[in-house]
C-alpha cells in the first residue's frame, strides 16, 4: 500500500474577499507580528515564535460556540535549546467554557509532506470550504461555518510539520535529517507537543492524537512516544484512512487485501452483476473480504503449486467480484495491481478511477496502458482546497505572509525504515488502560483501503484483549470521507461520542 507521494504545490495568494462566507471576527489583538518583509530588505525573514489571535463564533448542532483562533509559528527546539524550525499551527480553544478538563485534539494530516489543511476546513474545523454535497470543487472558491464541528466538545490545535504550510527550517545548516523520517518526525513532533501543551496550560487536559493517511503513522509513533519521552498519556487516537502502520504483508498478503476494495468500487459503478448490485454494499462486502482470507490468500500463497483448475476457479470468483474480466486477472497470475484496475474498470468507457477515491473519474490521454495519467480525486481536491486556505488564513485568522502555504512541501528522501507504529500504537494501549482507538475508512480509498485498515487491527490485537476499545467504522466515500456531507455528519458525530466515552470516571487500572 503506498504512501501519498506528491511535489509541492504552488500556493495561490490572491483572494478574493467578498467569496468568503464566514461571519467576520472580532478585532484583532496581534501578540507578536507575522513574518512579512523585512523594509529594508527584499528577502523573506521567518519567525519561528509569533502568532495573531481572533475571536469568533460558531453554531454547532443548533448552538453558539465562542472562541477564540490563534495562528501562528512554535519553535522546534534543538538540544542546546536553539530554536531549529517553526511550525505553523492553528489553535481553537474555546471562551464560553472552563478550560480545566476540557479535551484537547491534536490533528495532523500525512503525505508525508502534506499540510494539516484538509482536515482543518474539510473535517472537524470551525470552518468548510465550499465544495457541494459529494465532495467535488465548486466556485466561487469560499468557506463557511462547519455545523459539525468538534469544536463544542474539544479544542483543536491542527499542525503542520516541518516543510508543509507556513512551517519551515530555520538556518541552513540545520541538517534534514533531524525531521524528514518516520522516527524523527515522531522524535520532533513529540517535543514540539510538549512545548505547545506547556504553552497553553494543557497539561491537565484529556489528550487525543487524530492523523489522516500518513498521519496515521505519525499518531500510532507519537502515542508511544509521548508515553515513554514526556511522560504524557493519551486518552485516545484517531486514524482516519491508515496506512499499513509498518505492519508485515508479504507480497501474496498485499496482492490479496486489494480484492475487497476492487469489489465496493466495481459496485459503486454498477459493474457487477445484478444479484450483487442489488444488495447493499454492507451486506456484499463480508463474502468478498470471507473469500479473500479463506480461499484467495491461500491460493496465492501456492503460487505454481496451485492446480489449474482451482486458478481459474478462482480467477472466475475475483472477476465476478472485480468488475475485470477473468482473462486480464489469469494474465496478472492472480495479483491485479492497484494502477491497472484504476485503469481498466471503466477502460471501454474512456475514464480512468481515482486512486484515493474511486468515485472520481479522469480522462488520460490514450485508452492503452496499464495506469492512470494522472490522479483524478487529488487535482479535484487540490483545486477546492487551496484558494480557501489562503483566503481564509489571510481574511479571517489575519495571518499575513509572503511565504507560500505548501499544502505539499519537500520532504525527501524520506526514511522509511525501522517503521514499528503499528507495534507502537499497541504498546502503548497495552500500558495505558485509559487509551482508546478509533479508525475511520472510505470504502472507495484505493491507497489506505478499508480492509488492510482492519488488517492493521487483527495483527495488532492477536490476542483480542483490546477489541473493547477499540473501534473501526466505514464510510461510502474515499481518503478524505469526510467530503461527502453525509458522512461528514455522521464520522464528525462519531467522533464525538468517541471522546465523551474515552473521558473515564474510575482510575486506570486492569
Amino acid at each position: 500500500m503506498n504512501k501519498i507521494l506528491c511535489c509541492c504545490f504552488a500556493a495561490m495568494l490572491t483572494v478574493l474577499h467578498t467569496v468568503a462566507q464566514a461571519p467576520k471576527p472580532a478585532p484583532v489583538k496581534q501578540e507578536a507580528p507575522a513574518e512579512t518583509r523585512k523594509n529594508a530588505s527584499p528577502d523573506l525573514s521567518f519567525n519561528p515564535d509569533a502568532v495573531v489571535t481572533t475571536n469568533h463564533t460558531v453554531t454547532i448542532k443548533g448552538q453558539k460556540v465562542a472562541y477564540k483562533a490563534i495562528a501562528g509559528t512554535l519553535p522546534v527546539w534543538d538540544e542546546d535549546g536553539k530554536a531549529i524550525a517553526g511550525l505553523f499551527y492553528t489553535y481553537y480553544e474555546r471562551t464560553d467554557a472552563a478550560k480545566g478538563g476540557r479535551p484537547l485534539v491534536i490533528s495532523f494530516n500525512g503525505g508525508p509532506g502534506s499540510a494539516s489543511v484538509w482536515m482543518h476546513i474539510g473535517y472537524t474545523g470551525p470552518v468548510l470550504l465550499n465544495i457541494d454535497d459529494e465532495g467535488y470543487p465548486v466556485q466561487p472558491y469560499g468557506y463557511k461555518e462547519n455545523p459539525y464541528s468538534i469544536l463544542d466538545v474539544a479544542d483543536i490545535v491542527y499542525v503542520d510539520p516541518v516543510n508543509t504550510g507556513y512551517s519551515r527550517i530555520v538556518g541552513k545548516d540545520v541538517a534534514k535529517t533531524k525531521f524528514f523520517g518516520v522516527n524523527a518526525d515522531i522524535k520532533y513532533l513529540a517535543d514540539w507537543i510538549n512545548t505547545f501543551v506547556t504553552r497553553y496550560d494543557r497539561w491537565g487536559s484529556p489528550k487525543y492524537l487524530i492523523g489522516e493517511s500518513y498521519g496515521t503513522t505519525r499518531v500510532s509513533g507519537l502515542a508511544l512516544e509521548l508515553q515513554q519521552a514526556h511522560w504524557m498519556y493519551l486518552n485516545g487516537v484517531v486514524l482516519v484512512s491508515p496506512t499499513t502502520l509498518g505492519i508485515e504483508r508479504g507480497t501474496a498478503t498485499d496482492a490479496a487485501l486489494r480484492l475487497p476494495y476492487f469489489a465496493a468500487t466495481a459496485w459503486y459503478h454498477k459493474k457487477l452483476a445484478a444479484n450483487f448490485q442489488q444488495k447493499e454494499l454492507e451486506a456484499f462486502l463480508p463474502e468478498v473480504e470471507d473469500f479473500t482470507m479463506n480461499q484467495l490468500l491461500p491460493a496465492l500463497n501456492k503460487g505454481s503449486l496451485l492446480e489449474e483448475a482451482t486458478k481459474r476457479s478462482i480467477a472466475e470468483k475475483m472477476a465476478a467480484y472485480s468488475g475485470l474480466s477473468q482473462q486480464v486477472i489469469l494474465q496478472n497470475n492472480l495479483d491485479v495491481s492497484p494502477n491497472l484496475f484504476w485503469k481498466e474498470l471503466l477502460r471501454n468507457e474512456g475514464f480512468t478511477i481515482g486512486r484515493l477515491d474511486s468515485r472520481y473519474k479522469g480522462i488520460d490521454k490514450r485508452d492503452g496502458g496499464e495506469r492512470p495519467d494522472f490522479n483524478a480525486e487529488l487535482t479535484a481536491w487540490l483545486h477546492a482546497f487551496t484558494p480557501p486556505v489562503n483566503m481564509y488564513l489571510r481574511n479571517e485568522l489575519n495571518y499575513k505572509t509572503d511565504y507560500p502555504y505548501n499544502v505539499f512541501g519537500p520532504v525527501y528522501p524520506w526514511d522509511n525504515n525501522n517503521d514499528r507504529t503499528g507495534e507502537n500504537l499497541r504498546s502503548a494501549m497495552s500500558t495505558n488502560p485509559y487509551l482508546h482507538l478509533l479508525v475511520q475508512s472510505g470504502y472507495y480509498d484505493g491507497a489506505c483501503d478499508y480492509f488492510n485498515a482492519k488488517y492493521n487491527l487483527w495483527q495488532m490485537d492477536p490476542s483480542g484483549r483490546l477489541k473493547d476499545r477499540i473501534q473501526w467504522a466505514g464510510f461510502r466515500s474515499g481518503h478524505m470521507m469526510y467530503l461527502r456531507k453525509e458522512d461528514l455528519k455522521t464520522s464528525t458525530e462519531q467522533i464525538r461520542q468517541f471522546i465523551k466515552a474515552s473521558i473515564p470516571s474510575k482510575a486506570a487500572k486492569y
